[in-house]
C-alpha cells in the first residue's frame, strides 16, 4: 500500500484556529430514490485514506475518491437487496471492503475491479462487521444480539474483542476463546458505538445517553465523559494522532471537536438545516472529517482546501 499523507499532530493551542480554515466538499449521489430514502448508515476510509465508503438505507453502497467529488468518479458495487448497516476496509489491504446488509448477507468486495469476491449468508439481518489489526479476522454481529458494534484489539493476532450492549455495558472477550475477562458499566442506557485510539491508549463509547465515556485501556477506568450537544451518538472516532475525539448524533446542530486530554472543544462543524451528523469518521492520516446522515449525503471537512 502506498504511505499515508500524514500530517504532524497539531497542538491543542493551535488547533482552533487552524480547524476553522477547513472547507467542506458535498458528494451527492443521485442514486437516491426519494427523499430521506438515501441515510447514510455507515463510513469509512479505506487504510491509506484515498477512498471512502459509504452504505446506505436504500441499499446504496459506494465508494468514492474524496479528490473528485463527481459521481462518475465513484464505484457503486451492487448486490445488496437491503439497507446497508455496516462497512470496514481491511486495514492491510486497500482495496478490500466488507459490508453487511438488513438483507442477512455480509459480502466481502474487490473495490479495484468492482466485484464481489464472497457472500456469507448469516441467517439473520446483519448489524455491524470488523476486521483484526492483521486483517487475518472478520467478526460480524446480528441484530438480534442487540451488539450495535465489536472491535478487535490492535494486537497482531488479536487477543482481545469488544463489544456493545443494550444494557449500556461493554463487554471484553478473549479471541478466539471469546471467554469473558472484563465488563464495562459504561452509560445508562444502550451503548452504540466504540472507537480505540490509534495508540490504543483510550476507548471511547457512545451511548443512547447523549454522552461519550473515555476509557483508560490499562486499567479499564473512565477518566471523563463527553456530553453530546443533543441525541444518541451513533458513532465516535479520534483523530489519526488520538489527540481530538468527535461524537456523531444525528439530531445535532452542530458537530464538536474536542480535546481528549482535557475535554474542552477545539473544534465545531455547523450541520445546517437537512446536514445530517449522524455518522463520522476521522480521515486515517489528516484532520479530514467525514460526515453524514439524515438524507444528507456525503460531506467531507477539509476536502476542499484549508490551512490544517
Amino acid at each position: 500500500m502506498a504511505p499515508l499523507p500524514l500530517r504532524k499532530p497539531v497542538a491543542k493551542d493551535r488547533f482552533p484556529t487552524l480547524f476553522s480554515t477547513l472547507k467542506t466538499q458535498v458528494y451527492h449521489d443521485p442514486a437516491s430514490r426519494g427523499p430521506g430514502s438515501h441515510t447514510i448508515r455507515t463510513i469509512a476510509w479505506n487504510p491509506t485514506g484515498q477512498l471512502i465508503a459509504t452504505g446506505s438505507a436504500d441499499r446504496t453502497l459506494r465508494v468514492w475518491n474524496p479528490d473528485k467529488p463527481q459521481v462518475k468518479n465513484s464505484t457503486e458495487l451492487r448486490g445488496h437487496t437491503g439497507g446497508i448497516e455496516r462497512v470496514a476496509w481491511n486495514p492491510v489491504k486497500e482495496a478490500e471492503l466488507a459490508s453487511v446488509s438488513s438483507d442477512g448477507t455480509c459480502r466481502f468486495w474487490d473495490v479495484r475491479n468492482k466485484i464481489c469476491t464472497a457472500i456469507v449468508q448469516l441467517g439473520e439481518a446483519g448489524l455491524t462487521v470488523c476486521y483484526s489489526a492483521d486483517g487475518e479476522s472478520v467478526m460480524v454481529g446480528r441484530r438480534p444480539i442487540q451488539t450495535n458494534q465489536i472491535l478487535f484489539s490492535y494486537s497482531a493476532p488479536p487477543s482481545h474483542l469488544l463489544l456493545t450492549r443494550g444494557d449500556g455495558s461493554v463487554s471484553i472477550l478473549s479471541y478466539p476463546s471469546l471467554n469473558p475477562l472484563h465488563s464495562l458499566s459504561a452509560h445508562t442506557s444502550s451503548c452504540l458505538s466504540l472507537a480505540l485510539s490509534p495508540t490504543g491508549r483510550y476507548l471511547a463509547i457512545g451511548g443512547s445517553d447523549a454522552l461519550v465515556s473515555l476509557y483508560d485501556t490499562s486499567d479499564w477506568v473512565c477518566k471523563r465523559t463527553i456530553t453530546s450537544p443533543v441525541g444518541a451518538v451513533k458513532s465516535v472516532g479520534f483523530s489519526f494522532d488520538g489527540s481530538y475525539v468527535i461524537a456523531g448524533c444525528d439530531e445535532n446542530a452542530n458537530l464538536e471537536v474536542t480535546h481528549v486530554e482535557t475535554g474542552d472543544v477545539v473544534g465545531t462543524i455547523p450541520l445546517g438545516t437537512g446536514v445530517g451528523g449522524g455518522q463520522i469518521a476521522w480521515h486515517p492520516g489528516r484532520y479530514w472529517i467525514a460526515f453524514a446522515g439524515d438524507g444528507g449525503g456525503l460531506r467531507i471537512l477539509g476536502a476542499a482546501g484549508g490551512q490544517l
